[in-house]
């Protein structure tokens, strides 16, 4: 499936009246309700909105870890809502980065072996894969620790390494689940100045949830969800402005 327009110049992710529904009859919860989104390519967008708005439905959607009760989701133009799973897989694989809260790093793996995790698993070992996953490393300041286990590492750094795997497969888009939910503020700062380094100077789609002002204002442009709806939105880059207009909704 396809939808239409040309791909190379439409939004990179884009969303059309996509609900999400659990259970059934009385018991039913609309968990998102008609979003309609577009992102586009190399912009970076923030979600936020108080407990159960629906963002980490939203998330689990467009990371296709999910699957809409109706509505449609495309990335590069191609639709790929209630497509098989082996379809599914190849595409967080492939075309997907995610940055999660708690890093999901392999305790048992270093640094430079869990970024290479999603090449891995697609059955690549090439030395092509590994220059990348180690210049990655260089990157994102760990290249001199790539050796390191995960419980050799800092907060901060463990979260750097995932940053690094989310880039390694070069995705269309990057998906950021509270990526300083975990982190002390100092981490955090580092953290946030990385992914808007990336953003602006490589040009990568970014989409981040999260609760915190200062983390969703390094976007460039915020939208707030409510009761599973888009509630308005408004630039990033601060946090003043953030928390004003998380006051008004």
């Amino acid at each position: 499936m396809t939808a239409a327009g040309d791909p190379s110049t439409g939004p990179a992710l884009e969303t059309r009246d996509l609900t999400k529904v659990y259970g059934t009859g009385d018991t039913a919860v609309r968990a998102l309700d008609g979003v309609s989104l577009a992102i586009g390519r190399g912009e970076s967008v923030a979600i936020m909105g108080p407990s159960g708005s629906g963002k980490s439905t939203l998330l689990h959607l467009l990371g296709a870890l999910d699957t809409p009760s109706s509505g449609e989701i495309t990335l590069g133009g191609e639709r790929y809502d209630g497509l098989r799973e082996a379809y599914l897989t190849r595409l967080r694989r492939d075309r997907i980065g995610f940055v999660f809260q708690f890093f999901n790093l392999l305790p048992s793996l270093s640094a430079e072996e869990n970024v290479l995790l999603p090449a891995l698993i697609a059955g690549r070992r090439d030395e092509e894969i590994r220059e990348r996953a180690r210049a990655l490393l260089q990157r994102v300041g760990l290249g001199e620790r790539a050796h390191h286990l995960p419980g050799e590492l800092s907060g901060g750094e463990q979260q750097r390494v995932s940053i690094a795997r989310a880039l390694l497969t070069e995705p269309e888009i990057v998906l950021a689940d509270e990526p300083t939910g975990n982190l002390d503020t100092r981490s955090t700062d580092g953290v946030l100045e990385l992914l808007k380094e990336l953003n602006a100077e490589e040009g990568q789609t970014l989409v981040i949830v999260s609760h915190d002002p200062a983390a969703a204002a390094t976007a460039a442009r915020i939208v707030f969800l409510r009761d599973g709806r888009v509630a308005g939105e408004v630039p990033g880059g601060s946090t003043d402005r953030v928390i004003r207009a998380l006051a008004e909704r």
